[in-house]
């Protein structure tokens, strides 16, 4: 293997992250070490750990617009390690490519952010403004007590955030070639479809839910919600688990389980979407419970002042000029909103991400630091 020792600080940063097994919601010394680095260049750093997850607020500089950088250092699980080429937390290059949990998703991108506030912050020691982290380990697990909490508690303290950079891995194809504007909102449904267990033989004394449900679930499937707007594609229903029977062949179920789930774009409301999936169940007079669970509501940066630098620093370093997108699943993103901020993702290419062989350029590792470096020029400067 080729030696690892001649690289970057921002590559070396990766390597140091990649090494701790971070599996969601552990963190493993991720967090200390953005730490270390963030106090020695003048961050104020406070400790936000909610129940078994760590996340740090830090801030650098106290009046004037804030630019925060959010992300998150745990991991998904490695699935089989034997289908793995290297080791998923011993990283490894070859053929340019650095392969690792977590190297796209996104420990380079939190190394990005950190080397690139150090660059800034070195040459531009009385910069105007204010540099902000936010960081944690609960994003790709329930993200409860992760970014949503830490935003509840900044909420009450009246803090704002003007602009935001999300380190997930935006690009599809070469670094910076996409970058998210905006996403979806996520609706989540679980679904309890209730009958008369019997005999399959005698159908007439029992009640089929399978049967009661099939045609409200073949009216939602097939609805057009809506056809999306200029930024946003249309609303997605989709089934997700359906469960229901004992496993006997001669047996009529007495309940069903079904969990859905709704991708919303703004042109619908929640309370609009939660009465049209119950106007269509009660119109085929299904018995039902059902529970909701909002992951998150929809959000979008219009063109402005973040938009445009970070548009501005693709285009410096490439060449060429991000498509703006609000494709994809959901980010922390969602909660950060809340605190009035306008967000942009900007990552590396996320071809690999949550699969084995993880991996990422490690050109694109040094390119998203100069993006970064360059936005902040931009801003605050």
């Amino acid at each position: 293997m080729p030696s690892l020792a001649a690289h970057s600080s921002t590559v070396a940063l990766t390597l140091d992250l990649l090494r701790r097994a971070s599996i969601t919601p552990a963190d493993v010394g991720c967090q200390e070490l953005m730490i270390s680095r963030l106090e020695k260049v003048g961050f104020r750093i406070e400790k936000l750990t909610y129940g078994e997850v760590e996340n740090f607020w830090a801030v650098r500089g106290s009046t004037g617009p804030m630019l925060c950088f959010a992300g998150h250092t745990d991991v998904v699980p490695t699935g089989p390690l034997t289908d793995w080429h290297s080791q998923p937390f011993e990283p490894e290059v070859r053929d340019g490519l650095l392969y690792g949990r977590g190297s796209a998703d996104m420990k380079s991108g939190l190394a990005a952010m950190v080397t690139a506030t150090e660059q800034f912050v070195t040459t531009n020691p009385g910069h105007r403004g204010q540099i902000a982290f936010l960081v944690t380990s609960d994003e790709e697990g329930p993200s409860v007590d992760g970014t949503k909490k830490v935003v509840e508690t900044l909420k009450e303290r009246g803090q704002k955030i003007d602009w935001c950079i999300v380190g997930e891995p935006s690009s599809e194809t070469t670094l910076g070639d996409t970058i998210k504007i905006g996403r979806r909102g996520s609706l989540s449904g679980r679904l309890t479809v209730h009958g008369v267990q019997g005999h399959i033989a005698y159908p007439h004394l029992a009640e089929n839910p399978i049967h009661t449900l099939a045609p409200a679930l073949a009216e939602l499937v097939s609805r057009e919600w809506d056809r999306g707007n200029d930024h946003f594609q249309p609303t997605s229903f989709q089934v997700s688990n359906f469960n229901a029977g004992t496993g006997a062949p001669n047996i009529i179920p007495g309940e069903l389980k079904m969990r859905f789930n709704l991708r919303y774009s703004p042109v619908q409301t929640l309370a609009g979407l939660k009465e049209t999936v119950e106007t269509v169940l009660r119109k085929h007079g299904v018995r039902y419970t059902l529970d909701w669970h909002l992951s998150g509501e929809p959000f979008y940066t219009p063109k402005g002042p973040l938009s445009d630098a970070v548009c501005a620093a693709v285009a410096a370093s490439t060449g060429t000029h991000p498509k703006l997108s609000t494709g994809g699943g959901t980010s922390d993103g969602r909660f950060i909103a809340a605190l009035g901020a306008q967000i942009v993702e900007l990552g590396v290419v996320n071809a690999s991400i949550h699969k084995v062989d993880e991996h990422v350029r490690l050109d694109d590792i040094d390119g998203l630091h100069r993006m970064y470096v360059e936005v902040l020029e931009r801003l605050l400067a």
